[in-house]
Parts: C-alpha cells; structure tokens; sequence
C-alpha cells in the first residue's frame, strides 16, 4: 500500500512568462529551474505526483493548487521529481531551498514563506533538493 510522503517536483522554464496564480494573482517566473515541494499523504499516497505529471503533459486541465498553475504553462517541463517515502517534511524540504519568485506558493496552509524554490540551473536545484530531502528528517 502507497502511503506517500512527501514529493519535490523540479521544473523547468525555458523563457520568462507572465502567469495567473489563482487567487496570488499574476506574477512573473524568470526563464529557469523551479522546484515545487508538496505532501501526498495517507490512502492516495504518490498519486498526487500522476496527477502533476497530467497537468504538465496537458492531459489535465484543472487547476486547484498554486503549482497547477506553474506547471500547466506551455512553456513549463517537468524534469524530475525527488521523493521522501512515508513522512511529511514538506515544510522542512522548502526551508532548505533558495527563495521563490512567489510568496505564499503552495503555502496556504503553513507557516513558510513559499514551497516554491528558483534557480539558474536544473541540475544544481536538483541536487539542492535531493540534499534537502536526505537531511530534512534530522534535528
């Protein structure tokens, strides 16, 4: 049985594009890498994580979470995802990583700042969140 955890999605950017954030409103994303953290918990576990992976191919169309809107861009690729299994540290995961363009991205429901991350370069985001998820567990 899936019972999740907690997800990074890193995303990628090719070119700035102006975007409607739900109810954020419109903000601009610099061309770049993005990693979105989030937590899938309890019966549905990672399918949370299918489901994204839908509104990047453009397979889904709805938009409830702040990243939908993100991902769901043309423009947006979806690279890699980087999984915890089993506990949530998705608020731990997002302290760890560099700043958003977006304050209260996919943060509605906590205390952090944003649990959208930006950077210059996929890979170093990728291994930023990979070192963000291997120590976000330790005190």
């Amino acid at each position: 049985m899936d019972d999740g955890g907690t997800y990074t999605l890193i995303l990628a950017l090719p070119r700035t594009v102006d975007i409607e954030v739900g109810a954020l409103g419109r903000h601009r994303f610099p061309a770049g890498a993005y990693a979105y953290t989030g937590s899938a918990l309890g019966s549905g576990g990672f399918a949370r994580v299918d489901r994204h992976r839908r509104v990047v191919a453009g397979e889904h169309d709805t938009r409830h979470w702040h990243v939908d809107y993100l991902s769901g861009h043309a423009a947006t690729d979806l690279m890699t995802v980087v999984t915890t299994d089993g506990v949530d540290v998705e608020c731990a995961v997002a302290d760890r990583l560099p700043a958003g363009p977006v304050d209260g991205f996919g943060a509605s429901d906590c205390d952090c700042r944003s649990h959208l991350a930006a950077a210059s370069s996929v890979e170093d985001l990728t291994e930023c969140v990979r070192s963000a998820h291997r120590t976000a567990g330790e005190k």
